[in-house]
């Protein structure tokens, strides 16, 4: 550990949540209810500009370039070349000479985008959602041959991938939405992007110019440069807004859901959608028995969600989008399988599925409306982000004295937990 003289503003990452693989970089397997100070990332010199998580493992890219990773690794999906569980932040040496500019995980995967567009994959490849052919399984990241252009953005789905290319084109691959295409292609044939084991394009998209992709566990979104958003796949809990049960070809979500608005950006858990419009206005839908659209259960709809709910399903327990007040021009906004976090201002926030107490209120009760974390330390929020069950984030306190940045912030955070006499 290096000890930096005065003001440097280094940067200390928090977590907290599901932690049964190590996944929160502390050390232990114990779930935390609250954030936690991961005290041994490698290096205190690095600011963290990507950080993100998947079923059971977390990954941070540095300003450096570098990847780190931590948690879970039965299949390789740490890069690291062993397939052993690591429960601190680790370097993937393999990309020692890459720069890495983002990282995107499954549930059992790592998507990594180099900072000169070429996409590399480890992990599990039991649906093809690698797009390396003919292995089972990769414990180092290697490259996706196949796209020939250079990527801008990469998405991972529980058991399938998405990438963008520099040009606006959308591929998919990975077999993970293959069986529920099947089941409700009434016997017709399906796009071969469904069952693409290496970069397909989307004929559907061909048109359109993407600017972000975005994967849920069976169904994947696109956000045009027009500012729309383009969906296919399961339909289950509404997340398409139609009224199929599986949407086969990706469909445009008409603008009135969003009040006539351009989409300025997107996410997506695993059943349910987040999307900002371009004024800063939060809509929410999808599945909602978990808290995670942050609005509480009524049983009689509003005039305009009756309206919408009868174009799209006749699912009285499906809620179209809604505008959530409280995150109006939110800067961040990172979902979880079925929780979410946003960064209002300096204040965090939190809500939906809360079993491993990833809300970071002190409970495992799930949360309905946004509620704010209690983020130690006097400090500035930079990053936020979800795993599956676990969510962390990035603060860069102000320090004025001539102690080890990591300690400062150390004590900080003790001084803040500790009751006052």
């Amino acid at each position: 550990m290096s000890c930096e003289g005065e003001s440097r503003q280094l940067q200390l990452l928090f977590s907290w949540g599901a932690n049964s693989y190590g996944q929160l970089g502390l050390g232990s397997s114990n779930d935390e209810l609250l954030p936690q100070p991961v005290t041994h990332f490698p290096d205190n010199k690095r600011v963290i500009t990507c950080i993100t998580g998947g079923g059971g493992h977390s990954a941070a890219v540095t300003d450096a370039g570098e990847l780190y990773v931590c948690g879970q690794n039965k299949d390789g999906q740490l890069g690291l070349n062993h397939t052993d569980n690591v429960p601190h932040f680790s370097f993937c040496s393999a990309l020692r000479s890459i720069r890495v500019s983002k990282v995107s995980c499954g549930w059992d995967f790592t998507l990594i985008l180099t900072d000169n567009g070429q996409v590399l994959s480890c992990g599990s490849n039991a649906f093809s959602q690698l797009g390396i052919p003919q292995v089972k399984s990769c414990s180092v990241p290697e490259p996706v041959q196949t796209l020939h252009e250079k990527v801008t953005d990469v998405a991972a789905g529980l058991r399938h991938t998405l990438a963008l290319t520099e040009s606006g084109q959308i591929y998919q691959w990975g077999l993970g939405m293959a069986s529920h295409a099947k089941r409700f292609s009434c016997g017709n044939p399906i796009s071969p992007f469904f069952t693409a084991k290496e970069p397909c394009q989307i004929p559907g998209l061909a048109n359109i110019r993407g600017k972000k992709v975005i994967a849920g566990s069976y169904h994947s979104v696109a956000l045009t440069d027009l500012g729309e958003l383009y969906v296919w796949g399961s339909n289950k809990h509404g997340q398409l807004l139609q009224k199929e049960p599986f949407g086969l070809q990706p469909q445009k979500i008409k603008s009135h859901f969003f009040l006539e608005e351009m989409i300025q950006s997107a996410w997506s858990g695993w059943t349910h959608l987040i999307a900002q419009t371009e004024t800063g206005k939060v809509f929410t839908w999808g599945r909602s028995d978990y808290g995670q659209l942050g609005r509480k259960s009524v049983q009689d709809e509003s005039d305009r969600e009756e309206v919408l709910l009868q174009e799209y399903c006749t699912e009285k327990s499906l809620k179209p989008p809604a505008c959530i007040q409280c995150l109006t021009g939110a800067q961040q906004i990172a979902c979880g399988s079925e929780h979410n976090l946003a960064l209002c201002g300096n204040a965090v926030f939190s809500w939906g599925w809360n079993e491993h107490g990833m809300c970071g209120n002190g409970s495992e009760t799930n949360v309905e409306i946004p509620t704010q974390v209690n983020v130690p330390l006097s400090a500035a929020v930079k990053l936020i982000a979800c795993g599956a069950g676990h969510s962390m984030i990035c603060v860069t306190p102000a320090l004025r004295t001539g102690l080890c940045p990591r300690v400062r912030m150390y004590r900080s955070f003790l001084s803040a937990k500790l009751p006052s006499e």
